[in-house]
């Protein structure tokens, strides 16, 4: 999905021209910076804090659908500051954290930028849109398009027929068990994260499909786990064929509007006109945070659930083992054996999700890799669990 992004970027570079003059000094010294090449993994640090937060201006130029928002914001009351036991500024500085809010009890308990980002801009998601997607599949469910999660993919998305995904259920692309063979290595130019987004589709298929049937199958449907940015294309790909709305459409009617994100957001499109369902939502920190808060809430707006009952307890625990002990996949979220689980997009994107403590934890950042070594992730664990501990002697 990187060079799809960045092909974008390059497109509409000289565009930014007309609203260069037009802005501060600060934004000017950004938009400056934007990259010119094709490739993330070699974006200096500058052109990626530059992109990032810019990509909801470059999708007006670009192609992008608005997710509108309503009229009235979810409330977010300031509650007590919450006491750490450590350097918050010294933490984002380290993660190159442009926004980070923390939600605990309905209260806003923590809220600071960086980067020179603030509450009004947007920063994109990355693969924590997977988690938006995923929802979207309940909603659909819950509203009759989609009749069951253990359809077969190709009965939503007949181009599919007689391609390996004849064996797969929509459950397993939503858990990444579908078995078919794909390689999501950023860094490798020949890897099928990297090829597929240039893929030239047929005539009258969309591109993530014209790729997807090619591939071939390493494992029964069901029975290995496999993190594939492609399938959660076509989980997008499904939900608006099922629905006959865009992604965009159907998140603010369904979510965005009616629990009151205080912005509107936007979501890329691919080259076939689908949102780009595994990746770049544009949206404010808060209203990150707030998406985590319509899920502590139950996925209810008003009283009404958007999603089936049992949805959201069978999306955020554990469906498919990821060989790390303690954690999980459930429907396109990452799991915790505690009951916490998260979104999580390369380059430091996140919200985690702590039921038990009401608690939530929203982030946009800008790492250094996009394959994170581990290093700035076990950072990220470790500050979760020092806020989770912070909660609990409060409580004591």
């Amino acid at each position: 999905m990187w060079k799809w992004v960045v092909g974008i970027l390059v497109v509409v570079v000289a565009g930014l021209g007309f609203i260069y003059f037009s802005v501060d000094k600060d934004t000017r010294n950004l938009l400056t910076n934007l990259p010119t090449d094709r490739n993330v993994l070699f974006w200096t640090v500058p052109q990626r804090d530059a992109a990032f937060r810019s990509l909801d201006s470059i999708a007006v130029l670009a192609e992008a659908n608005v997710i509108a928002a309503g009229g009235t914001a979810f409330p977010m009351p300031i509650g007590k500051p919450i006491s750490l036991p450590m350097s918050v500024e010294t933490y984002m500085l380290e993660q190159r954290t442009a926004g980070l809010v923390i939600i605990q009890n309905g209260k806003l308990r923590l809220e600071k930028y960086g980067l020179d980002f603030n509450a009004q801009g947007q920063w994109t998601s990355f693969s924590v849109a997977k988690s938006f997607t995923s929802t979207l599949v309940g909603a659909a469910v819950k509203d009759g398009f989609i009749n069951s999660i253990d359809d077969k993919v190709s009965d939503y998305i007949p181009d599919l027929k007689g391609s390996a995904y004849d064996d797969v259920s929509i459950r397993q692309l939503l858990t990444m068990t579908s078995g078919v063979k794909w390689n999501e290595d950023y860094e490798d130019k020949n890897s099928d994260v990297a090829l597929f987004n240039e893929h030239k589709a047929e005539a009258g298929v969309d591109t993530t499909v014209s790729y997807m049937r090619t591939l071939s199958r390493e494992a029964p449907a069901g029975k290995k786990w496999v993190y594939k940015t492609g399938e959660t294309n076509l989980i997008g790909v499904l939900v608006s064929s099922a629905t006959g709305k865009t992604l965009s459409d159907y998140l603010s009617e369904k979510i965005w509007a009616p629990f009151g994100m205080e912005q509107n957001g936007s979501w890329l499109l691919g080259s076939t006109g689908h949102e780009i369902s595994g990746c770049c939502i544009q949206a404010s920190t808060r209203d990150f945070a707030r998406f985590g808060q319509f899920m502590l809430r139950g996925a209810q707006i008003g009283g009404e659930a958007v999603v089936p009952e049992g949805w959201v307890a069978a999306a955020t625990s554990k469906q498919a083992d990821i060989g790390d002990p303690g954690k999980g996949y459930g429907y396109q979220w990452w799991t915790y054996d505690n009951g916490s689980y998260a979104a999580r997009g390369i380059f430091g994107q996140g919200i985690f999700v702590d039921p038990n403590r009401k608690l939530i934890i929203a982030s946009n950042s800008n790492w250094l890799r996009a394959k994170d070594d581990d290093t700035l992730g076990a950072q990220r664990e470790a500050f979760y669990k020092s806020v989770q501990a912070a909660v609990d002697a409060e409580a004591n």
